[in-house]
């Protein structure tokens, strides 16, 4: 079976407390009814949870969504390491793709979407994000900024695509939601096409513009 591993990587961080892991953590019932409903998805998707503050943890492991009753909840405190994200990341990774694999299964390049609100304060991210885009399952990364995101360090995240919330038309908590809607908009949506290429010719879906958000450039020299 054809299998295209999606992971949504969470800033857990102090400024997230209140209206930003709220927003997610109620954008989170959508995304799981929304595709554990339709088979065609949850049979072609698998989906993961991690969230990151000081240190990075994986708050659900890659499953079929329609194996799952709910999907945990976020919660804020601490710093915004992330390197942390990006270390747990690529090892985690590594250890799902390798075991799909094991199970006999064709497995698309894994897809991230990527969500902070501040910047960075760690000094090696950079270091841990190289390492993450040079190994052998280096996934596709959309990087979104809220609130305080620096964009310069939102296109340096990303490698696919990269949006930025237009602070003075959108709040951070409507922004959260269509962060959450364009994830599941493209898990439905690639696994649609998927089933209508019948794996051959497979294009990633996402959204090219995303309500209250700016598209950013990722034209880097």
């Amino acid at each position: 079976m054809q299998l295209l591993p999606f992971y949504m990587v969470c800033d857990e961080s102090g400024s997230m407390a209140g209206g930003g892991v709220d927003a997610i953590n109620s954008a989170l019932p959508d995304l799981h009814h929304e595709i554990s409903t339709n088979p065609s998805v949850a049979d072609k998707t698998r989906f993961a949870l991690i969230g990151f503050s000081t240190q990075a943890s994986v708050l659900q492991p890659l499953a079929d969504l329609s194996e799952l009753t709910q999907l945990p909840s976020l919660s804020a405190g601490g710093v915004t390491s992330f390197g942390a994200a990006f270390r747990l990341l690529k090892d985690t990774i590594e250890k799902d793709v390798t075991a799909l694999k094991a199970d006999g299964h064709d497995v698309y390049r894994p897809v991230v979407f990527f969500l902070s609100d501040g910047i960075p304060t760690d000094e090696g991210w950079r270091t841990e994000l190289k390492e993450l885009n040079a190994f052998r399952y280096a996934p596709k990364i959309i990087a979104f900024g809220i609130s305080d995101a620096d964009a310069a360090t939102i296109t340096e995240v990303a490698n696919f695509k990269a949006f930025l919330q237009q602070n003075d038309s959108i709040s951070p908590a409507v922004a959260l939601r269509e962060f959450a809607s364009s994830l599941t908009r493209s898990i439905v949506s690639s696994a649609t096409s998927m089933s209508a290429q019948g794996g051959e010719g497979f294009q990633l879906q996402v959204d090219e513009q995303v309500p209250g958000f700016t598209s950013l450039s990722l034209d880097k020299l």
